[in-house]
């Protein structure tokens, strides 16, 4: 497993452009990429539902880091981010030894929480779309507490929305 930060459009031996590692506002989409491992497929060879979950959680651990905090440094910051609500939309089945890239940005900047847009994609083909909201949590009180100003900037720069 490896991650890297791309221009939204593969160079032409399919390799991803690795941009410093960090992320440029409005131009890098965030890639992790996941070699699905046997542990990870049901009876039938398919990726288990609950694995696309836990790939979207290390895409978003993937997708701070490129902003240039690791998790411990996050945490530090005062932003504990935890999953208050997960949609995910199947396209196409994933097998073992598929190589899955889980593109992620930031969609929604709120007060105290943000949301996630992860599409997973092999080959270029999408075969999910998972949207994630986190709420920023004070594990003191284990209440909602706001974002840092750094944290919350960081993430409104990256921002997209869809247009249809």
């Amino acid at each position: 497993m490896f991650f890297t930060d791309i221009d939204l459009s593969r160079r032409r031996d399919g390799k991803y452009i690795l941009v410093n590692g960090l992320v440029r506002p409005g131009t890098i989409a965030v890639v992790y990429s996941h070699r699905i491992r046997y542990h990870e497929v049901d009876q039938q060879g398919y990726l288990f539902n609950s694995r696309y979950l836990e790939i979207a959680d290390v895409a978003m651990t993937e997708f701070f880091r490129s902003l240039g905090w690791q998790y411990d440094a996050l945490i530090a910051t005062g932003t504990d981010p935890s999953v208050v609500k997960s949609e995910i939309a199947f396209v196409s089945p994933c097998r073992f030894d598929d190589v899955l890239d889980a593109e992620t940005v930031p969609t929604r900047v709120g007060t105290s929480s943000f949301r996630l847009r992860i599409t997973l994609r092999r080959s270029g083909g999408v075969v999910a779309t998972i949207e994630n909201t986190y709420v920023n949590v004070d594990l003191a009180s284990a209440r909602s507490r706001p974002l840092p100003t750094d944290v919350a900037e960081a993430l409104e720069r990256e921002v997209r929305v869809e247009t249809t």
